[in-house]
């Protein structure tokens, strides 16, 4: 019933969009690029974030990515008040496009430096670049 009612609210089936509307915005984008580049996985954690996302919005943003399948909450084992956030493979799965998105933009923005990873593809690495980083992530991030 669910998947039939989200199916009517999509806006067309092109990949791109669809794949817009699951990932939402550039908050979104900034949640999992956290979640990949540092250690962060709280909720505190990740409003502390140089780009200052307001509560209201990290809370919406991380409901979003959890129903689209992209994070996990679980609670966490040394704090029972608190959640921890991981990636599901889905969201390990943005890797490659997180990372080319840092690229473009170091590439055709003067001022773009700083972000949180330093991994960088080539045509030679790429394969063994994603493949290595992504199984990180999956000892990180995904349960065993």
């Amino acid at each position: 019933m669910q998947q039939k009612e989200e199916e009517l609210c999509r806006r067309s089936y092109c990949a791109i969009s669809m794949a817009l509307e699951d990932i939402g915005d550039k908050w979104s984008l900034l949640i999992l690029r956290d979640l990949m580049f540092t250690e962060k996985r709280t909720y505190g954690e990740l409003q502390a974030s140089d780009e200052k996302i307001a509560t209201n919005i990290l809370a919406a943003r991380l409901l979003s990515l959890e129903a689209n399948g992209m994070i996990r909450k679980s609670a966490d084992p040394n704090n029972g008040r608190r959640s921890l956030y991981f990636l599901t493979e889905k969201g390990i799965d943005l890797l490659p496009v997180i990372i080319e998105l840092r690229q473009w933009s170091e590439k055709h923005n003067d001022h773009a430096a700083g972000c949180a990873n330093a991994l960088k593809l080539t045509d030679k690495n790429r394969k063994e670049v994603l493949t290595a980083y992504k199984k990180k992530l999956r000892s990180l991030h995904c349960m065993k």
